[in-house]
């Protein structure tokens, strides 16, 4: 299961800490929503989600200003008592009496940030969905190609890495080499990245681990990217037969997502940097809805029916 710890989301959401003293070590956050109490505040729990970070904005913070105090404190402990992940108090509100108490006997934390509930609720929820979102590792290289993201797979050894580093050399940009984490953000958006420990890094057979980012300078270098195309390169079998038109698209399966993918097979010779390159320009091509073999089609049989309808009638 996918996890962001609490120190992580208060640190990436720039939050200030109302409890400093509370240990998170053990503080995680599972789920991507964000909840506001407000039926809670009330004393109604039934449905509750306290598995969702709480943010209190100014609508719960001003029902609670107009409580009694012993029952302001009540409603307060009873949702700390819930053992949500943490507490977030929007436009910079503070806590009420006794519930930095409250908040240490139970190990909550509790942070405030002077922005508004609608503005952090939305980076919230967007950073949450990016980092909770299913996931899966595999093997191949990831770059960016006139801003469509190119997955390049295939056999350990096939020239991934090379052919990443002369699209580098041409202008384009190196999300990852070797791994790729991949995440779903949608049921058709796939996002991959590299793991921190391999990140901008290109391993090249005969010469080792090279820098990207020292040697061609920050722009060669993308810290992640939509994957738009799955380009796989497998050694060259004469007795195969190739797709040589491209009418019909072919599709592969990542995290349940069905992403447009190309078999290219590889002999001495060809330029792979060129046939990627050209891959996706191709695929930018047809979203913008021109597609090269569908316009040859219609032009041969555009001649056809030209051809038989001037050919003479003859008598049997």
């Amino acid at each position: 299961m996918q996890k962001v710890s609490v120190a992580q989301f208060a640190d990436y959401m720039r939050l200030t800490s109302l409890t400093p003293d509370i240990d998170m070590a053990d503080r995680w956050i599972t789920k991507s929503e964000v909840n506001r109490p407000g039926l809670e505040l009330t004393g109604f729990f039934d449905c509750f989600a306290k598995e969702r970070v709480q943010v209190i904005g100014k609508v719960e913070a001003t029902y609670m200003d107009q409580l009694p105090k012993e029952a302001a404190v009540l409603r307060f402990q009873q949702l700390l008592d819930q053992d949500i992940p943490c507490m977030v108090l929007c436009r910079g509100y503070q806590l009420m009496d006794r519930g930095h108490e409250m908040a240490r006997e139970r190990g909550i934390p509790i942070f405030s940030t002077k922005r508004s509930t609608s503005d952090f609720l939305s980076e919230a929820i967007h950073y949450l969905s990016g980092e909770l979102a299913p996931s899966i590792t595999i093997h191949g290289v990831l770059v960016d190609i006139y801003g469509e993201g190119i997955l390049i797979m295939g056999e350990s050894g096939i020239g991934k890495s090379e052919a990443a580093l002369e699209l580098i050399r041409r202008g384009h940009r190196l999300v990852t080499d070797d791994v790729v984490e991949i995440r779903r953000l949608s049921n058709n958006s796939l996002v991959g990245r590299s793991p921190e420990i391999t990140r901008y890094f290109i391993e090249l057979r005969g010469i080792g681990i090279i820098d990207v980012k020292s040697l061609f300078g920050v722009e060669a270098v993308k810290e992640k990217q939509a994957i738009d195309l799955v380009i796989k390169l497998e050694n060259w079998e004469k007795a195969h037969e190739y797709d040589r038109l491209g009418l019909e698209e072919e599709y592969t399966e990542i995290l349940g997502t069905k992403i447009v993918y190309h078999s290219i097979p590889i002999r001495p010779g060809r330029n792979l940097a060129v046939i990627c390159e050209t891959a996706a320009v191709n695929h930018r091509q047809k979203k913008m809805g021109y597609n090269a073999a569908q316009e040859l089609y219609r032009r041969v049989q555009y001649n056809l029916d030209n051809s038989r309808a001037s050919e003479p009638w003859q008598d049997e």
